[in-house]
């Protein structure tokens, strides 16, 4: 069942997909799509056209500006900025105000299983690859790998990641996640699961 709060706005433009939860004083732009089982925090933005796969989390105060797609299982942190202009101006060189149509937006694109850290900034065009984690107050300026944990200004590769977002720890030529015992190889600046 889909819950919406009373102070909640949602455009009836906007698909909500069965089980989803839209909390108090979050806004749901016409055309947005959410996936099954979604949760919007108090506060949280989700602009035109943006994206949600199934069982997405978006904190509260998250701001995740049109074009962005989120794929399924994807983890925005509170205060959370995903942009969408290059090139950033409220007037055009002649000094006239610009309109939505002075310029073309840009999306962030979060793959399966990622996740956000609180107060980061996604600066698009970028990717998050799957099951990579962004720390809290980070600034993404580039792709950032699948499994790849980033941080820091600009945003940088600090570790490994697993499926459980705990740092991988090196152990007889892998990478092993200490919580599930999954294992990783790395090549180079890629991280692949290990074939059983």
């Amino acid at each position: 069942m889909t819950t919406i709060a009373a102070s909640a706005d949602v455009s009836n433009a906007a698909t909500i997909g069965d089980g989803s939860k839209i909390w108090h004083l979050a806004q749901v732009r016409e055309g947005a799509s959410l996936g099954e089982n979604c949760i919007i925090g108090r506060g949280a933005y989700i602009g035109s056209g943006v994206v949600l796969g199934d069982n997405c989390k978006v904190q509260n105060y998250a701001l995740v500006y049109e074009p962005a797609t989120l794929g399924d299982g994807v983890f925005i942190g509170p205060a959370v900025v995903l942009t969408n202009d290059t090139y950033p101006r409220a007037v055009a060189p002649d000094g006239s105000l610009k309109s939505a149509h002075d310029w073309i937006p840009v999306g962030v694109t979060i793959q399966h299983g990622a996740s956000i850290g609180a107060r980061a900034v996604c600066v698009a065009p970028v990717t998050i690859g799957r099951w990579a984690t962004v720390a809290a107050g980070a600034v993404v300026t580039k792709d950032v790998p699948d499994f790849a944990l980033v941080a820091g200004v600009p945003a940088r590769r600090i570790r490994w990641v697993g499926k459980a977002g705990v740092p991988l720890e090196m152990r007889g030529g892998a990478w092993v996640c200490p919580e599930t015992g999954e294992r990783y190889i790395e090549d180079g600046e890629i991280l692949r699961e290990e074939q059983a």
